[in-house]
Parts: structure tokens; C-alpha cells; sequence
């Protein structure tokens, strides 16, 4: 503990290198060909070896006093991302045909839309209702096609994580193949069950009104010359975002289970003190934390030394969870009995 307090706290500008995917997503959208590989070869291949190269916090630092370039750095993110819809749109729209580079830069324009839409959306969702910040997170999310993640996250999955109640907590005998098929419909049902408990049923139900409006808004975008390219574009974009999104929600908390009547705790979450996934992600490995104290900002989250800690980071995570059997004897062991 001592050691701890002596200890300053880590400098803000770390977590500035969660902003290389998106300029590099933007600018292969910009220059079209093969740049719009950029993103997916960052993320998929340059990063997961980051994570191992960076190793892991040896001790956790304790938290600035001010909060200031992190709220600054949500808000480079969130409207970063409109940039990298709206040079995707633009990409897209000169695409006369399918092809190899419009897959691409869907490919890359999605995974960025994981952590510069989704990520800070899910931080920004914990913002005061009605708040500057809790707008913009419906916006990105509404770019992701998306939109009831905030209300099913925050009323639902908050509650009930790591039980049977929660589509968001996979089982340890799921893979995540299973688990997408099943958590993605799963949480927009929560979703709107969510919204008819408190009287909003039928079309004044939040979830189908988002829903209504994505497809009202696809439908509108044949007016543009090139409108099939952009909604099949769009459409891949928002797949990857949401399976990469998803990805994530099976990893935080994989084979963690406890019977509804049982107090959660910090066992319930699978955490990583991976520095370059804390970093990019903003802090988004520290999840044991996250869900003792939803309303905490990302950068007052500290890590807790005898919770469930993954093999390494989010990145690197990535391709042995893609197969299950692998990743099951991977994992399993670290499990708390």
C-alpha cells in the first residue's frame, strides 16, 4: 500500500494512442485503395502484439485530481468518429460496385466504430439523462445501428451481470460464435421489456422507434448515386462494431456466474492491466471496478488484485476466443472456484 501512494499518477497523454486507429481509418477512407486496410491491419494484427510488447501494469497508479484532458479526450473520440462515417459515406458513395476496397474500409471503419463509437458511448451513457454527453452517445450509437445499448447496459445488464438474467454474461460453456447469436437479439428484447415496464409500449417504445428510424434512414440513402454501395458499406461497418462490441461484453465476463439472490462482486468481472488495451480503450479493462461503481469516470478506475484476471490484453484475446476449445483451456483455469 505504501508503495502505491508513493507512486504518481500516469500521465494523460498515454491514452492519446487510442487515437492512431481512428486518424488511420480517416485518412484510408480519404485516400481509398489499399489505405483502407489501414485500420484492419492495425487493429487486428499491430495491436495484438502491442499488448504482449507493453506487458502489463506491475502497480497501479492512483488516479489524477482532474479529470479535464480525459472529458476532453471523450469528446476527440465521439466526434472523431463522425469524421470517419462521414469519409466512409464519402468513399462508399464513389464505389459504383461492390468490391475489395469498399469491404475493406467497411471491415476498418467498423472496428475503429467499436472503441471511438461504442466505447465512449458506453462511457458517455453513464452521464447524467439528457446531459450534452449522454446525446452525443446516442448519436454514435445511432451511427452503429445500435441504439437501445445504453438503456439495456445500464438497467439491465448493470443488475444482473453474470446471472441467467442477463443476456450480456456468457455461460462457460458458451463460445462466442453461440454467445453473438444469442446476446445480440437477446439485449434488444431486454431493451424494449425494459421500456413496457415503464409504459412505453408499442411504437412509443424507445427501441422501436430506433429501430424504425436505422431503417427509415437506410431506405433514404438509395437517393444517393451510388446509395447501394453506402448501405451495404454502412451495414458491414455497423456488423463488425457490434460483434467486435459484443466480443468484448463475452470476454469481461465469461464463465463468472452467481444465482440472482447473490451479491455481486468483484469476482464477477474478468479485469487486465494489459497497458496497451487500458490505454487505447480507455480503461476499459479495469471492469471489476466499472461495475462496483457505474457512475465512476473511466480514469478513477483502479484495478482489483484478487479478481479473475484475463491471459492478456483485449487484442490479443482476440483470436484465440475465436476459437472456442482454444480458448476455453486458455482461460478456464484462471476461473475462481
Amino acid at each position: 500500500m505504501t508503495g502505491t501512494m508513493n507512486l504518481t499518477p500516469e500521465p494523460w497523454v498515454v491514452h492519446l494512442f487510442g487515437l492512431i486507429s481512428p486518424i488511420l481509418v480517416i485518412t484510408g477512407n480519404i485516400l481509398g485503395g489499399i489505405y483502407t486496410a489501414m485500420g484492419v491491419i492495425f487493429i487486428w494484427t499491430i495491436c495484438p502484439f502491442l499488448d504482449i510488447i507493453f506487458g502489463k501494469s506491475p502497480q497501479p497508479r492512483p488516479p489524477r485530481q482532474s479529470g479535464l484532458p480525459f472529458e476532453i479526450l471523450l469528446w476527440v473520440h465521439g466526434l472523431l468518429h463522425l469524421v470517419i462515417i462521414s469519409t466512409f459515406f464519402y468513399f462508399a458513395n464513389q464505389q459504383n460496385e461492390i468490391n475489395l476496397w469498399l469491404v475493406t474500409a467497411s471491415l476498418s471503419t467498423g472496428l475503429v466504430s467499436g472503441a471511438s463509437a461504442i466505447v465512449t458511448a458506453h462511457e458517455l451513457g453513464h452521464k447524467k439523462p439528457k446531459s450534452m454527453g449522454w446525446f452525443l452517445a446516442r448519436i454514435l450509437l445511432f451511427s452503429v445501428h445500435y441504439t437501445h445499448f445504453t438503456t439495456e447496459h445500464n438497467h439491465n445488464h448493470h443488475k444482473w451481470v453474470a446471472t441467467k438474467k442477463d443476456s450480456a454474461s456468457a455461460k462457460v460453456d458458451e463460445g462466442v460464435w453461440s454467445f453473438w447469436i444469442r446476446t445480440i437479439p437477446g439485449q434488444f428484447i431486454s431493451s424494449v421489456n425494459i421500456h413496457n415496464s415503464k409504459g412505453r409500449t408499442g411504437l412509443s417504445n424507445p427501441s422501436y422507434q430506433g429501430l424504425l428510424l436505422q431503417i427509415m434512414l437506410i431506405l433514404s440513402l438509395f437517393i444517393l448515386p451510388n446509395g447501394f454501395s453506402v448501405i451495404f458499406g454502412w451495414i458491414i461497418a455497423s456488423v463488425i462494431a457490434i460483434l467486435t462490441l459484443e466480443y468484448v461484453n463475452y470476454i469481461r465476463h465469461w464463465g463468472l456466474r452467481r444465482d440472482v439472490n447473490e451479491r455481486q462482486t468483484h469476482l464477477h468481472s474478468w479485469n487486465t492491466e494489459s497497458r496497451w488495451s487500458r490505454w487505447s480503450l480507455l480503461e476499459l479493462t479495469r471492469h471489476s471496478d466499472h461495475h462496483l461503481k457505474a457512475s465512476t469516470p473511466f480514469w478513477k478506475l483502479q484495478p482489483h488484485p484478487d479478481a479473475p484476471e484475463l491471459p492478456s490484453g483485449y487484442y490479443a484475446c482476440w483470436w484465440p476466443c475465436l476459437i472456442p476449445p482454444l480458448w476455453k483451456s486458455w482461460v478456464s483455469p484462471r476461473i475462481p472456484s
